[in-house]
């Protein structure tokens, strides 16, 4: 099994801590793992995106063009990143603030809307945990227990306090994702 991954969104989304969080959990699992962050020198507010990829054979190379998986937060990483999912691949998004939506309809498309899910649960900064429950839901390639080991080596100890609200919100993404048909264009 090999999962390639690409999460790109704004900076303060959580972008690459999920990315971080998935690779622990790879790690855990002994799987051959790959965290590769890019991110402009604006931080939040600005683009970012991560490459994860989860093997269980070696990784040759952490660079790559085409993903079995992208999970979209805003509309420049849509614009970006959407011809990038391998056919038969998944694409997850977040549609608040996406003006276009998805056209390929040779992938599998999901929405998540983590950031209304993440409001009503009294907590933004869940918003990318809600994401990750929805992604695992999809394709469950990671335990949930090294998930929320994850979330312990990348939270601060002094946020440790909010691990079990971060567990709430990927079961809430869990039971909140939904498929999204991408529009036939007639020609």
């Amino acid at each position: 099994m090999t999962e390639e991954i690409i999460i790109a969104g704004f900076g303060g989304q959580g972008v690459l801590s999920m990315g971080k969080i998935l690779a622990y959990s790879g790690i855990m699992q002994d799987q051959e793992v790959s965290w590769m962050p890019s991110y402009g020198p604006e931080m939040r507010g600005g683009t970012a995106n991560v490459t994860v990829i989860l093997s269980d054979d070696r990784i040759s190379s952490p660079y790559l063009k085409v993903f079995d998986t992208a999970i979209i937060l805003n509309q420049q990483s849509m614009d970006k990143f959407e011809e990038s999912v391998k056919p038969g691949g998944i694409l997850l998004y977040e549609p608040n603030g996406i003006s276009h939506h998805p056209k390929r309809t040779d992938i599998n498309i999901y929405q998540i809307e983590a950031n209304k899910l993440s409001t009503e649960m009294g907590n933004k900064k869940i918003f990318n945990m809600v994401v990750m429950g929805a992604f695992l839901k999809i394709k469950p390639i990671v335990e949930l227990e090294n998930v929320i080991e994850g979330l312990k080596k990348s939270l601060p100890e002094r946020y440790h306090d909010l691990i079990p609200l971060n567990k709430e919100a990927i079961t809430k993404g869990m039971e909140s994702v939904t498929p999204y048909m991408a529009e036939q264009v007639a020609n």
